[in-house]
């Protein structure tokens, strides 16, 4: 017998185009924000994880030293701690994003995350501009679920970033309504934001497509289709504002095929239409 594994879509794009073009030059970027008409204890939460995507505790690195010892290296590189620090200061700029906080835990791995601060000091000075502070990630944690008001762009290592994602993920609606991307040079992915396989769900009707679907309005604004990503965005903004159709994990009762057919209830709706912006969009068969 053999078990395989259900991938993720970012590890399913290793396996097709290779580890070394997927994963180089990659960032993970989640944005979480609080979603109108989703009543959460934190309202108004609006913050972007950038995750350098390529090494640290996932570079793979581990054998057994002695019988019942294991060694596990965190791999950290000033190349790539530099290219995602240029990347979350230049995303900031362009978003208009007034700070950046690099969270790390350089009070213990004084090397590693020492060389990870170093690069993110270095990308700093270009951006006077920017308000940066450093965190660690103890108190992150912590500062995230008391107050995440202060936080706007954070820029992390990998694990980190793993962990902040989901915890910010949770404080604005959970992982079927947060999208993830990855940013490459040669390829781009758009996922969910939080990696989860959803094992208990599989197979029941039961999971929120929201993420995927806001995860195509990312890839459709990359491909430069704008137009037809507004269009699905005000669509699916309005579905969950209205309130009328949710699935079980974000307070309701309906399933994936019924949240699905009201979307495109709506998509069909505004054929032709302009719901928000005049003469912006139009929908047509092919």
């Amino acid at each position: 017998f053999f078990f395989f594994k259900q991938k993720t879509a970012y590890e399913m794009l290793r396996s097709l185009v290779g580890s070394e073009m997927c994963i180089r030059d990659s960032a993970n970027i989640v944005h979480c924000f609080s979603i109108p008409g989703f009543e959460r204890r934190h309202k108004n939460v609006d913050i972007v994880v950038v995750r350098e995507n390529t090494e640290g505790e996932y570079s793979g690195v581990e054998h057994e030293v002695y019988p019942g010892v294991v060694e596990s290296l965190k791999i950290i590189t000033y190349e790539s701690s530099l290219r995602i620090a240029e990347f979350g200061f230049e995303y900031a700029y362009l978003a208009g994003r007034k700070k950046v906080t690099a969270v790390h835990k350089a009070n213990i791995m004084k090397l590693a995350d020492g060389l990870f601060l170093e690069a993110v000091r270095e990308v700093a000075k270009k951006y006077p501009f920017i308000q940066y502070e450093e965190m660690i990630i103890d108190n992150c944690a912590m500062q995230l679920v008391k107050n995440p008001w202060q936080f706007d762009v954070m820029l992390l290592p990998n694990l980190y970033g793993s962990i902040v994602q989901n915890i910010a993920t949770g404080i604005t609606g959970g992982p079927g309504l947060t999208a993830g991307a990855n940013i490459g040079t040669k390829y781009s992915l758009f996922e969910q934001g939080c990696r989860h396989t959803g094992y208990d769900i599989a197979n029941k009707n039961l999971a929120n497509p929201s993420a995927l679907l806001f995860a195509s309005i990312l890839m459709l604004r990359r491909l430069g289709l704008p137009r037809f990503g507004d269009l699905l965005e005000h669509c699916l903004q309005t579905t969950l504002a209205e309130q009328k159709i949710r699935t079980m994990d974000i307070g309701g009762t309906n399933t994936t095929v019924e949240f699905t057919n009201e979307m495109i209830r709506k998509i069909e709706e505004c054929r032709g239409k302009n719901p928000f912006k005049a003469s912006y969009i139009k929908v047509t068969k092919e």
